[in-house]
């Protein structure tokens, strides 16, 4: 994709936009640019005086990096400019269109009612920015936009840090939103995710207007010097429940910490609230302690955080015992769930109660959810035992309940109980089944096929959206309602864990009219693999968005692939962890476009230079360099050198090679086209060998489906 290099001091516009000639002002970078492009911003000031025209459009997938490190420091993009809107004339600095992205860039707009960045439609991002001195606000959402606005700082704004109206969803996550009129405000019919911000020492911290309905997760509302958290009109507000606590600190503001002026009741679940400063209709439940540890994603059951609390006794209803064989069951005859039940009980994962029925239109709480959990899937360890204070050793369900939660199935709460007797809702299964096997995939307007989409929290709707492309959703009997908001049924759960197990490939498909297929299930193909070898493995990864073609429509299958392409798309796949410290190579500069997908990929054990101070991005990834690094990554282990018998080749694998090659073969890692006992280590990768291959690994890992290939190398 193209990349643009752009300095305001010693760059030309009539250069070729490369590192070393750069071009001298964003808005001609922006004009040579398509979607794919980067631009890379040296430090600066861009302003007319430089050539900029205001407002500046980052057009469709277009990407604007700075230092994100230095939040924007020393890059600053200073002016506005006047242009129509969804909502009027306005003055703006920067408009991103759909799938832009915009990091690391510092943004002053003085004019008057002057906006730093407008977001209007489609999916931008604004991530680790900094927006001082804009005239009104810093970022303003609206519309229908989906953003994601994370990690930015918005100080001494004259009216908002950050304003999101319209109809707009998306993501604010990590913002600091200080020294402002108003640090966040939504309104209209805006419904946003609001995690993980601080909001402090503004007049107030967080206004709520008009129909707005956010979700506010683990936030820190404090030393406003009015309100933190003001609701008027009729705004909601989801301040978490039971299941789901929220985790948000309201403390030390100058009037009220809660303020709810309007007629409905504010239910305020597991957030830190002094009772004497809420004013108006709200109901304080199970307030957290004075020094809560706010959980870092939403769920549907939110980590354990322990903290002093009564201990509650369990009412885990009837208990289940296995029947004696499926057709025991004598109320499931003709049910619409009947398969799906029956293909449980016949694989011991479910079962009915003492008097032979199943009960499926019974709602099931969370230790019988965790008990068919445990026998359903056996899968790595996420986390460490827990001794939850209402589940003792003797309790029944007690080794399905630690093993599910260690799973990363199901969690518990912040006063280290689990309530294994409370019910569980539609929307907690299906976050519980896409967390717990790490599935991804799934793209936003896949919800559309639900008429009952408004129901599912902000939080939810990407998790949502990949169970619906996984295939793991039924509804019954409307198969476009969802109904995330109400507890689950026994039926409903088998047939979820069902197709979860089919997605797995453990289970045999059943033909459902029930089974939810999205209307824009992508059958991505590029013209140039029709018949190729490697089809299904490249439209798999393609569907997932781990890998795509080119503008011309092509994929190119057996071209190479670079060192730096491969570092790329690993970082795509597997979005791995560091395990190790990052390190600096001399031929990869942070102006480079892979750069940080060079660093993901080596701190998370993918990839190492081919020496200590060079990566050699552009060299070609040779096919034993594949398939170790999968190894490696991944932490995989197991295999004989005898496997290594299979390729006629072996001999010329080095000796530090061959067990991690074993492993490979004995995962199924390894693809040998045309012929399966070639192994060809040394042969330069092509992008459908890496394609593949990189699909098998993730086929090991419980992520994708299984596919039938004469070329992998079978045990």
């Amino acid at each position: 994709m193209p990349t643009f290099y752009v300095n305001p001091v010693t760059g030309s516009n009539t250069n070729p936009g490369n590192p070393s000639t750069p071009f001298k002002s964003l808005t001609h970078a922006l004009g040579e640019s398509t979607p794919g492009s980067t631009v890379h911003l040296s430090p600066g000031t861009y302003d007319t005086g430089t050539g900029e025209r205001f407002p500046i459009t980052i057009p469709r997938e277009v990407t604007v990096i700075g230092s994100e490190t230095g939040k924007g420091n020393g890059i600053e993009i200073s002016g506005g400019g006047n242009v129509n809107t969804s909502d009027g004339r306005q003055n703006i600095a920067l408009l991103l269109e759909n799938e832009a992205q915009l990091r690391g860039v510092a943004v002053t707009n003085t004019a008057v009612r002057g906006t730093g960045v407008w977001i209007q439609s489609g999916n931008p991002t604004v991530s680790n920015c900094t927006f001082k001195n804009c005239k009104r606000e810093g970022i303003r959402v609206t519309g229908t936009a989906k953003a994601i606005v994370s990690d930015n700082v918005c100080i001494q704004n004259d009216s908002y840090g950050i304003w999101i109206v319209g109809q707009a969803k998306g993501e604010v996550r990590g913002n600091l939103c200080q020294d402002t009129g108003t640090g966040l405000a939504v309104g209209d019919d805006a419904a946003p995710l609001i995690e993980g911000n601080t909001i402090a020492q503004n007049r107030t911290g967080v206004i709520l207007a008009n129909d707005a309905y956010p979700v506010l997760r683990n936030n820190t509302i404090e030393k406003n010097t009015q309100d933190g958290l003001v609701l008027i009109g009729n705004a909601k507000v989801d301040l978490g429940s039971s299941p789901d606590p929220g985790g948000n600190i309201l403390r030390e503001n100058g009037q009220f910490d809660l303020q709810n002026a309007t007629k409905h009741t504010v239910v305020s679940a597991g957030n830190q609230v002094n009772p004497t400063k809420v004013k108006g209709l709200v109901d304080l439940v199970a307030n957290a302690s004075p020094t809560p540890t706010p959980s870092p994603t939403p769920s549907p059951t939110p980590s354990p955080t322990p903290s002093p609390s009564p201990t509650p006794t369990p009412t885990p209803g009837p208990t289940p015992i296995p029947s004696p064989t499926p057709t025991g069951l004598v109320d499931i005859d003709g049910h619409w769930a009947e398969a799906f039940i029956r293909g449980l009980v016949d694989k011991g994962y479910i079962s009915g109660f003492k008097d032979r029925t199943f009960r499926p239109e019974a709602s099931i709480t969370r230790a019988q959810y965790a008990a068919i959990i445990a026998q359903a899937f056996t899968i790595d360890f996420k986390r460490g035992a827990n001794n939850f204070a209402d589940v003792a050793t003797d309790f029944w369900g007690y080794n399905a309940i630690i093993k599910a939660n260690r799973m990363g199935f199901i969690s518990g709460f912040p006063d280290n109980t689990f309530r294994p007797g409370q019910n569980l809702t539609r929307i907690q299964a299906l976050l519980s089944l896409v967390g717990g096997l790490g599935l991804g995939g799934g793209r936003p307007d896949t919800l559309n096929i639900y008429s009952d989409r408004a129901q599912i929290p902000t939080y939810a709707t990407n998790a949502v959206a990949t169970a619906t492309y996984s295939r793991l959703v039924v509804n019954f009997p409307q198969i476009d309602r969802l109904n995330p908001l109400r507890d689950v049924t026994r039926a409903e759960v088998a047939a979820l864990i069902y197709q979860a197990l089919v997605y797995r490939g453990e289970a045999t498909p059943i033909n459902s009219p029930y089974i939810v297929i999205p209307n824009d299930d992508p059958t991505l193909e590029f013209w140039d693999i029709e018949s190729h070898w490697a089809k299904d493995f490249i439209v798999g990864l393609a569907e997932k968005d781990f890998i795509s073609g080119f503008k011309d429509g092509t994929f190119r299958p057996d071209i190479t692939m670079t060192r730096a392409q491969y570092a790329a798309l690993l970082t795509q796949a597997f979005n791995p962890r560091a395990k190790r410290p990052a390190v600096r190579f001399s031929d990869v500069p942070e102006t480079f476009w892979a750069y940080r997908a060079i660093q993901t990929a080596y701190q998370g054990g993918f990839l190492s230079g081919v020496s200590a101070e060079k990566f050699e991005p552009n060299a070609n990834v040779q096919r034993f360099q594949v398939m170790i690094s999968l190894v490696s990554g991944l932490g995989l282990s197991g295999g004989s050198e005898s496997l290594l018998g299979r390729y006629t080749d072996a001999e010329s694998l080095p000796s530090w090679a061959r067990s991690q090659m074993a492993t490979a073969t004995q995962k199924r890692i390894v693809l040998n086209y045309p012929s399966p006992s070639q192994l060809d280590p040394f042969k330069d990768a092509t992008r459908a060998e890496v394609a593949a291959m990189v699909y098998q690994a993730l086929t090991d890992a419980g992520q994708v489906t299984r596919i039938n290939s004469p070329y992998i190398v079978s045990l």
